[in-house]
């Protein structure tokens, strides 16, 4: 399953988006996030995943700077340590 955190506005869509089947629940994500955007959290089923913080969702384009922008800048990102590849955005 697919989560999407985020939301669209006239600029753009901003979600990030999380395959709750790929992941495993390692919490690398929350580590290498400078933005502390994500937590590891049961799922509907009582999996631990990752999950984007409620506290962040509607505001995600402002405190996330993106894949590329945050890649550029950090050599460590949510992409690059994501091993099953269970994290994208969409910006």
């Amino acid at each position: 399953m697919q989560a999407n955190y985020g939301y669209s506005d006239g600029s753009g869509d901003y979600f990030i988006i999380l395959d709750t089947d790929l992941c495993n629940g390692c919490g690398d994500c929350v580590t290498a996030c400078p933005e502390h955007v994500f937590e590891v959290a049961p799922d509907d089923y009582g999996k631990k995943v990752a999950a984007v913080k409620e506290s962040v969702t509607s505001r995600i384009s402002y405190v996330c700077p993106g894949f590329k922008p945050c890649s550029a800048n950090i050599e460590s990102t949510c992409h690059t340590v994501c091993k099953v590849n269970a994290i994208s955005h969409t910006w």
